[in-house]
């Protein structure tokens, strides 16, 4: 069993406000770190100073009788680190030349070129040294101060060494901390219900302008006015009022095409039915079957027309879904000219098929195909008896280019562009011998199919003589 990933719905304001608070957040993370690194100097800071002032006491209190060293400790050099939090305090007092005179013989001394306990050694006022060490398997901070006596004559200088263990420095780092941890959780709060505001505020023309799109009537296509929205929006609505402006036009082509589809439809529809009365009244077996031919032919072009309709509407961008296959234009041409041979032979009319070079371009293969019947059965019936129609194939670098010339009266320069229109047909074209009997929908089939391929096609004068040029372009398949 397979697994769909987890979509969010997504929401606007909600990754406005996730991208408004993580950088927030990252500098509130970084100023957390900044402010514990802060409470852990301030805490060493007030250790060190609560160290030296115990060492100073206890060296203040060393003194000479009768020519001998004495270490008193005083009580208050101790209790002062008597917090509550169960620190033991450890001290060492010694000559210059290391003879003991109080407190603990192993307790760690300086080491100024080492770092110990992940603290390193610092120098502090008053010639004290404060470091970090390990004794009796517990953590101390200490600090070491030397201290000058007069009056020995083998003893000129005491050092005295104090540590302490780290309970309350601890405590003090993590009040420090969490102090600071909880002002800058509220100011991450107070950012986000701010952003949340600054946000709905900011949105709130977006919102009016998605409710003024909702509230519309599905005809109501008016472009909507770029100063009620922020500047940066305006791309976008200039987007929709260009969207829209497409649709109106597609909506009204739409409605032209219906009309005059029906118009179409109509006037053979009655055609016939006016036949079909003329044939059943019709008592003459041959005036009967003059109506009944004609009623064939008129059913024939109406199919005819119908059959062009369906192309036309395949044809239509969006729908059918875009093919990219590779095909072959000299095997569909000569699919297209078999099937239009009786044609071509019943009208008189010679066609013919030269290939130069045998491209292969991407596209859909059924669509290309009605593009090349469309421009062949279009030659055909604007081109006399006794004319020809000749479609040729070759490459120019790129390119596959694809002609249909006919002798036929040919299109006016002025009138090119228009015969891409639905339902557009020259009467000028027909001639007595050979009335014309199209839909007007050839070209313009021929123009949805070239253009949903992304090729280009143009109308010419023959260099020899009189009739039409049609050249369609279409990008060769690399």
């Amino acid at each position: 069993m397979k697994l769909l990933p987890l979509r969010l719905p997504r929401s606007l304001r909600l990754e406005l406000l996730i991208w408004l608070t993580l950088p927030l957040a990252a500098v509130v993370a970084i100023n957390v770190w900044t402010t514990y690194r802060s409470a852990l100097d301030m805490a060493d800071l007030i250790t060190d100073r609560m160290l030296l002032a115990s060492a100073t006491a206890i060296a203040e209190q060393t003194q000479v009788n009768n020519q001998v060293v004495e270490a008193l400790i005083p009580p208050v050099a101790l209790e002062m680190f008597d917090t509550g939090h169960g620190d033991r305090v450890y001290y060492r007092v010694e000559t210059a030349s290391g003879r003991l005179l109080a407190g603990y013989a192993d307790l760690p001394l300086p080491e100024p070129a080492s770092v110990t306990a992940g603290r390193a050694s610092n120098v502090i006022e008053a010639g004290g040294t404060a470091y970090g060490g390990a004794y009796r398997d517990q953590l101390l901070h200490l600090v070491a101060l030397r201290h000058a006596i007069f009056g020995s004559p083998d003893v000129d200088a005491v050092r005295v060494v104090v540590g302490v263990t780290l309970n309350a420095h601890g405590e003090t780092v993590r009040r420090l901390w969490l102090n600071a941890l909880g002002q800058q959780v509220l100011l991450l709060a107070v950012a986000g219900a701010l952003a949340i505001i600054g946000l709905a505020r900011g949105l709130g023309p977006l919102m009016r302008l998605r409710d003024a799109v909702q509230a519309r009537e599905p005809d109501h296509l008016e472009p909507i006015a770029l100063e009620s929205v922020q500047g940066e929006i305006r791309p976008l609505v200039a987007a929709l009022n260009h969207h829209m402006e497409r649709v109106e036009k597609q909506m009204g082509a739409q409605r032209r095409f219906i009309a005059n589809a029906a118009h179409q439809l109509r006037t053979p529809l009655t055609v016939l039915n006016m036949q079909a009365t003329y044939a059943l009244r019709e008592a003459d077996q041959a005036e009967r079957a003059t109506a009944l031919t004609a009623i064939q032919g008129g059913t024939r072009r109406l199919a005819h027309l119908a059959g062009q309709l369906l192309t036309l509407s395949r044809a239509s961008p969006g729908s059918r879904r875009p093919r990219f296959d590779p095909v072959d234009l000299a095997a569909i041409a000569r699919q297209v000219l078999e099937s239009l041979a009786a044609l071509a032979i019943d009208r008189r009319i010679d066609l013919g098929l030269e290939v130069a070079e045998a491209p292969v371009v991407t596209g859909d293969e059924t669509m290309l195909r009605e593009m090349l019947v469309n421009l062949v059965d279009n030659a055909l019936r604007y081109t006399p008896a006794g004319g020809s129609v000749t479609v040729s194939l070759l490459q120019e670098r790129s390119l596959a280019i694809l002609r249909v010339q006919d002798t036929g009266p040919g299109i006016p320069a002025d009138e090119r562009d228009h015969v891409f229109e639905r339902f557009y047909r020259r009467q000028e074209n027909a001639t007595p011998e050979q009335p014309t009997e199209g839909s007007g929908l050839g070209l313009a089939i021929v123009k949805e199919v070239i253009d949903a391929a992304g090729g280009k096609i143009t109308l010419s004068d023959p260099p020899d003589g009189a009739g039409l040029v049609v050249e369609v372009r279409l990008a060769i398949r690399e």
